[in-house]
């Protein structure tokens, strides 16, 4: 049985969520292995705010990168059937011939940091739409006040709470779900790679 998508427990664990979230989109229920999901919380929220406390700064950059060494290193060990690979910098581009719409029309799926509210943000990228939009799945629980020409907000999907338009996803600025300044970019691709369907 296919997982319904999670939304983020805390303000910071959107990285975590949206990690573990990739992996619920990917496979069925009966198909993850505990040790996977353990792993990617236990890595996850590795930062200090201002006061020292930890964990309420989010995930590092430097975390997300590791995770996905990490989980390419448990597939191996344990023969799962997942592949994932970090990009980070001026590659991170969405739309035709780009590594993130090859990996989303391969069935695949994606965690981009992003900014909403002109906080850095994690979200999972899930799919490709006729019209020019992407869809996500966004772990912060909140319907936002979102201009309908750039957004849309979905409610009754297993795949996506949000449409994106691609335009808004490449942009630089620090607009809602806009990736930002092109050196400070990263995605984690997410494959299968047992050739199932991941829908």
């Amino acid at each position: 049985m296919r997982n319904r998508l999670n939304y983020q427990s805390t303000e910071y664990d959107c990285g975590p969520t949206s990690l573990v979230n990739a992996i619920r989109f990917l496979f069925d229920r009966e198909e993850i292995d505990p040790g996977l999901i353990k792993g990617i919380w236990h890595l996850g929220n590795d930062t200090y705010n201002e006061e020292g406390c930890p964990g309420k700064h989010g995930t590092s950059m430097a975390a997300a990168c590791y995770i996905a060494s990490w989980i390419n290193g448990y597939a191996k060990g344990w023969k799962f059937p997942l592949k994932t690979e970090y990009m980070s910098g001026l590659c991170v581009q969405a739309g035709p011939q780009t590594p993130i719409d090859a990996c989303l029309e391969s069935g695949g799926c994606a965690v981009i940091r992003c900014w909403t509210g002109k906080i850095p943000h994690y979200v999972l990228l899930t799919c490709l739409t006729p019209d020019g939009f992407i869809g996500l799945w966004d772990p912060y629980d909140e319907d936002p006040d979102l201009d309908p020409e750039k957004y849309r907000i979905i409610s009754d999907s297993r795949q996506m709470n949000r449409m994106v338009r691609v335009d808004v996803l490449n942009s630089t600025g620090k607009e809602d779900y806009a990736m930002g300044a092109e050196e400070h970019r990263e995605v984690i691709l997410f494959m299968r790679t047992d050739g199932k369907d991941s829908l």
